[in-house]
């Protein structure tokens, strides 16, 4: 957005100060992106640029790596983004149910200690992880989940619903509970009110919420260290597997997968944020 012409001078430096300056900090966050992304189209068979990389050589780069992280032999990546993906589906629904139900208590006028439970829900957020997958693999080993799937899909559950508690519970923020009041003088019960009223308004809050919980579910190696299996490995923990055990450049098309991946859920969560946004003024 461009400065008025009677801003003075010395705020149009602070503005294009701060400007250039966002944008060192952006650049630094993202440099290691343009790495990554180079590398997992290099044909040789070490992770490194090699010289016909270098000069632009279209013999240089290959699609090999990516055709082997999908269809390459004795290979364990199909394995582990399938558990991946099971396990970050069922661990999304998990935490968006119980996100959003416990947001709709908070929200209430009538809830006492509301801080207090805020706090407990948002602790797996704020607890180290090392500390969280300790705890939750003793649980899950007194209770015979461990090295499941069921096992790990409850860790991740978790894990993810404070992300949706904070997302549902901003969009109730200026959520206008006069019409649901009004349903009910109607005489709609508490479920339709939910279903007609409540949740289409807060849609994009408990969407954005999801998207969130699936990312953490998909990212997340620390817990999974303690709880998976032979049977239960996961994207996060071929890859750091593969880190220490066999340094392919696999690991650099399954990392560019990733990164495409968190890029679109973000612009997703991004639009959501700004079509709640629209509601929430159309609404006032």
């Amino acid at each position: 957005m461009s400065l008025p012409t009677y801003t003075a001078w010395n705020y149009r430096i602070w503005h294009y100060t701060y400007l250039t300056i966002c944008a060192l900090v952006f650049f630094f966050l993202i440099a290691p992106l343009f790495i990554i992304l180079p590398l997992s189209f290099n044909a040789e068979q070490y992770i490194h640029f090699s010289a016909g990389m270098l000069a632009l050589d279209p013999d240089a780069f290959s699609l090999r790596w990516y055709e082997d992280m999908i269809y390459g032999t004795k290979n364990p990546w199909g394995l582990a983004a399938k558990n991946s993906i099971i396990i970050a589906f069922f661990a999304t629904i998990g935490s968006t149910i119980l996100g959003t139900v416990a947001a709709l208590g908070l929200s209430s006028r009538h809830m006492p200690y509301k801080a207090a439970f805020m706090a407990l829900l948002i602790s797996p957020m704020i607890v180290p992880l090392i500390i969280s997958g300790t705890a939750i693999f003793f649980f899950m080993a007194k209770v015979g989940l461990a090295a499941t799937h069921t096992g790990i899909i409850l860790a991740h559950i978790i894990l993810g619903t404070p992300f949706v508690v904070i997302t549902v519970t901003a969009t109730l923020t200026g959520f206008d509970h006069s019409v649901t009041r009004a349903a009910a003088s109607l005489g709609s019960n508490p479920v339709n009110t939910f279903m007609k009223i409540t949740l289409p308004l807060i849609l994009p809050g408990v969407i954005s919420g999801a998207l969130f919980a699936f990312v953490t579910s998909f990212d997340e190696v620390v817990v999974v260290l303690f709880l998976a299996g032979l049977e239960n490995t996961t994207i996060p923990i071929q890859m750091w597997v593969g880190l220490r055990e066999q340094l392919s450049p696999t690991i650099m098309a399954v990392a560019t997968c990733l990164i495409i991946m968190s890029t679109l859920i973000l612009v997703s969560a991004e639009l959501l944020r700004r079509r709640s946004e629209r509601l929430r003024g159309i609404n006032r």
